[in-house]
């Protein structure tokens, strides 16, 4: 990884996390260890209501979290209950902590190909539904990561584990002197809890 994301990285674990939050994330935890113990493949689908900021921040923060402690086998992807578009702050916050961000398409739905190593396989970043053919369509654990999506969504159709770990919206703070800020302390929470998860596993 480079330089400014290993050095982020650094702040990320020495974030604390709640009781509450890592009694939240124990069957995520749990998941994926019984998968590396089966030494079967481990998809996660990260679903919020428009797939344009936390099911993206979940996604990439997980999946650079399982390079950091070097997990095998984990996909990580996000969807929404509808398709809209990543949100620009999003990519944003996200170069900032040291992701290289390659913009692939543009439009109203923007394709954007996010690399947290120069030589890892590029996650591809662009809002689509949880059931959207790029997506896995069976064995996978479908996290909600927000509330108005786990329960709009009462049932994930080939979804193993369906586990809600919510985080609030930083949409809120859009068009206030806020922005950088909230973008900025959502994205650390959603990486620490991330890394908090993979640290936990055995190999």
């Amino acid at each position: 990884m480079n330089t400014t994301l290993s050095h982020y990285i650094t702040k990320i674990e020495a974030q604390e996390i709640s009781e509450v939050r890592k009694a939240l994330l124990q069957p995520l935890v749990d998941f994926i260890q019984q998968k590396v113990n089966n030494q079967q493949p481990i998809d996660i689908n990260f679903i919020c209501t428009h797939n344009s900021r936390r099911s993206h921040l979940s996604q990439i923060w997980a999946q650079t979290a399982a390079a950091h402690y070097k997990i095998q086998n984990v996909n990580c992807y996000s969807g929404g209950t509808e398709a809209t578009a990543l949100f620009p702050k999003v990519a944003k916050t996200l170069a900032d902590s040291g992701f290289e961000i390659l913009t692939l398409s543009e439009g109203n739905n923007p394709v954007y190909a996010i690399k947290h190593d120069e030589n890892a396989a590029p996650i591809i970043g662009f809002s689509k539904k949880y059931d959207d053919a790029f997506n896995p369509v069976s064995g996978f654990a479908a996290i909600m990561t927000c509330s108005q999506a786990d329960g709009g969504c009462p049932f994930i159709a080939g979804a193993e584990k369906r586990i809600p770990i919510t985080f609030e919206d930083p949409k809120a703070f859009d068009n206030t002197p806020q922005q950088d800020e909230k973008y900025e302390e959502r994205s650390l929470q959603i990486a620490s809890e991330m890394f908090y998860v993979f640290s936990k596993i055995s190999k």
